[in-house]
């Protein structure tokens, strides 16, 4: 383990010493990404520091985590609607192309992205240079954090 949480991102999260972890849930962690380019992005990560990808889990535990992966693009949607009017959808993906470890992009969508991404994958920010440090997630962020939490906090409740 590192003391940078970007390094293990798995391993600081079962520490409790990742400092973008939302919340717990059933099958790993619920955590606002690093950058917020598009308000409201949220990553759901594993808690098997061991899987790769969403095989390499057991069928059930496939299950599981999917269905966490509902509960925060639930979660993320009803947020990302009450605050921006603009907003347009969820995208939901599991990719796995740079980071080692299973994860889902919860991404909120929104009808002010450029014209020739709003109906693209949300990758295509980064890939044009639109994502810079101003979008890094800090301090500046603690209201849409403690909104998310409050919400995935009544999405799990609700899904019980």
């Amino acid at each position: 383990m590192t003391d940078d949480y970007r390094d293990d991102y798995v391993g600081t999260a079962l520490a409790g010493t990742n400092p973008m972890v939302l919340r717990r849930m059933r099958a790993g962690f619920a955590v606002i990404a690093d950058v917020q380019h598009l308000p409201g992005y949220c990553v759901l990560i594993t808690d098997d520091p061991d899987a790769d990808q969403l095989i390499d889990l057991s069928p059930a535990q496939q299950v599981v985590f999917l269905e966490d992966m509902a509960i925060l693009g639930r979660t993320v949607a009803a947020v990302c609607a009450r605050r921006d009017p603009r907003f347009r959808r969820i995208n939901l993906e599991i990719q796995g192309n740079t980071d080692a470890f299973l994860h889902a992009h919860v991404t909120p969508r929104y009808e002010w992205e450029p014209a020739d991404i709003v109906g693209r994958t949300a990758q295509l920010h980064h890939l044009q240079g639109l994502v810079t440090a101003e979008h890094r997630t800090g301090p500046q962020h603690d209201d849409l954090r403690a909104e998310l939490l409050a919400e995935l906090d009544r999405q799990v409740d609700s899904a019980r």
